[in-house]
Formats: C-alpha cells, sequence, structure tokens
C-alpha cells in the first residue's frame, strides 16, 4: 500500500484553506499539493468529517483561481468531452479505473465508511462528475495517475506552476511567524 502524496496539515495552513473555502475547513488530514508560493491548493480530508458525515472526496481541490478555472471549464460542456472519450476509449477507461483505485487505496489508510466504501470521487471509474475533485487527484498524485484529471488540467487556463493567491504565502509566513490557530 503506498502512501498518499502530502504534507502534515499546519494551524496556518488550515486558515488559509478556511479562507480559501469561505467556511472552517473539516476533516483536513494532509496538504496534496500546494500553490508555488506554499498555499495549499489541493487538501486531503478524511472519509469521514468529524460530526459524523460520510465524505468521499479525498482530494479536495481549495485553491480559488484553480476551482473558478475548473468551474469554467464544467461551463464549457468539458464533462460531455470527457465522458465521449471514455466511453470510446479503452486505455483511457482502463487508466480511470486504476485512478479510483488508487484513490480508494489512499483514503482507506485514514478509516473507512461503510457508506462510501467504493465510491471514488468525480464519478470515477465509469464518468466523469466533477472536474474539480479530478483535478484535485491529478495535482495530488502527480501526472500520469488521473487521465481524465490530467486533461483538465492540461485544458485549464489556470497552472499550478504560478500564483494567483490572494494572499501569497500566507500559510508558510504565518507558521515562519508562529501565529496560533483560530
Amino acid at each position: 500500500m503506498s502512501t498518499p502524496p502530502f504534507e502534515p496539515v499546519s494551524a496556518a495552513d488550515i486558515r488559509v484553506v478556511s479562507a480559501q473555502l469561505g467556511r472552517e475547513a473539516r476533516g483536513v488530514v494532509g496538504i496534496s499539493a500546494r500553490c508555488t508560493c506554499g498555499n495549499p491548493t489541493v487538501v486531503s480530508t478524511a472519509p469521514r468529517l468529524p460530526q459524523g458525515t460520510p465524505f468521499p472526496t479525498f482530494y479536495y481541490l481549495t485553491h480559488p483561481a484553480a476551482t473558478a478555472e475548473m468551474s469554467r471549464l464544467e461551463a464549457g460542456q468539458m464533462m460531455v468531452e470527457l465522458n465521449e472519450l471514455l466511453a470510446s476509449d479503452e486505455e483511457v477507461r482502463m487508466q480511470y479505473a486504476r485512478a479510483h483505485e488508487a484513490f480508494l487505496a489512499d483514503r482507506a489508510q485514514y478509516g473507512d465508511a461503510e457508506e462510501i466504501r467504493n465510491i471514488s470521487a468525480g464519478g470515477m471509474p465509469t464518468r466523469v462528475k466533477c472536474l474539480h475533485a479530478l483535478a484535485g487527484h491529478a495535482l495530488a498524485a502527480g501526472p500520469g495517475v488521473n487521465p481524465i484529471g490530467d486533461l483538465a488540467l492540461e485544458r485549464s487556463a489556470w497552472s499550478p506552476d504560478r500564483c494567483e493567491c490572494d494572499d501569497p504565502g500566507a500559510a508558510l509566513r504565518d507558521d515562519a511567524e508562529g501565529i496560533p490557530a483560530g
């Protein structure tokens, strides 16, 4: 079993993610991808939130510019195109099924929620339902793991290689300054 690719979460990370989401971050177990400035881009979330709700999206895209871009692609009907690709390309289907299994294995290391046991995120393994979740998985796992997430990121006007944060470096700066949580 592999270890999910993420860093431990700090109090500063939680503050930044909460600001990104516009609500308190819940169930975060790690930071799976960061902006070039150090702020979180993707968080890993426990399969069951603290109040008991099952949460299938282990890799959760939080970066506002990235989420806005995935919304733009969804509004432009990219999911229709990707579902057609999934239906017509056996290799993509096989890679997507492997991505689903990898996602489930990563999440299983952080507990079990029976209600979502074989459910990953984004429509995997049979359809494309949410580009946000698939891009989050692709960013966390790296290129070549989730072919649909990779395609969404390739088509995106947003790039993980440049910072578009409202407060660049806030997570690292706050940690360095020892700013307490909350």
